[in-house]
């Protein structure tokens, strides 16, 4: 699986966190079990994030590795079990989501804030791999070239076709193009570093509530 297709692959969809919640929670008054509930599933988002944590650094540590060794199919390998990953990192916290809805935790505020911190996630991983793409692909004035259609008159001679006059325009052109490839790697770090401020905000707020439902 190659970075463009790790990007395709990722999706959001929906296990099963409610029979966990009925044994946590066990029998009590509906106000306290709403409250435990609600604490049992701000606690297990705090593991979600903290394991998609984990799957982004041994991404980009298996970014760098591949790069520098350009170690094809172990850098698939390594999309495929990412593209898990998160997956069944969304799939918990979206059953989270209506979770939050049943009449029993009656916490839609917390149902949107999951939804919010979803929409940053897809956002940042979206642009984690595009940056990824990027920076695989290279700056177009940078980018090794082939010698497929050149004539070769001995072993170590040949003729190569991509010698030739660099023109105002052709020069024009490349430049433009590493304007373009500058920029659209710029954009999305910028973007990843949006989705990050956001999702650490949201955070932050998760863990006041979480405070506030412990000192009841």
């Amino acid at each position: 699986m190659s970075a463009e297709d790790f990007q395709k692959k990722v999706s959001i969809r929906d296990s099963s966190l409610a029979g966990e919640m009925e044994t946590e929670c066990g029998g009590s008054s509906s106000s306290t079990v709403g409250s435990s509930r609600t604490l049992v599933l701000l606690r297990r988002l705090l593991e979600i994030q903290e394991r998609r944590a984990q799957a982004y650094a041994k991404l980009k540590r298996g970014f760098s590795e591949y790069v520098e060794t350009s170690g094809e199919a172990l850098y698939q390998k390594l999309c495929s079990e990412i593209t898990a990953e998160f997956n069944e990192c969304s799939k918990q916290v979206r059953e989270m989501e209506t979770l939050f809805l049943n009449p029993d935790v009656g916490r839609s505020d917390l149902a949107q804030l999951l939804s919010d911190i979803q929409t940053q996630e897809k956002q940042k991983l979206h642009l984690t791999v595009t940056i990824q793409v990027l920076k695989k692909a290279g700056r177009p004035s940078e980018r090794m070239l082939t010698h497929e259609n050149c004539k070769f008159k001995k072993p170590m001679q040949h003729e190569c076709v991509h010698l030739h006059e660099i023109t105002e325009a052709e020069g024009t052109e490349e430049a433009e193009a590493d304007a373009e490839f500058d920029n659209a790697l710029k954009e999305a770090i910028r973007g990843v570093q949006d989705a990050v401020t956001c999702i650490n905000e949201y955070l932050e707020d998760v863990r006041y509530e979480i405070a506030a439902l412990e000192a009841d």
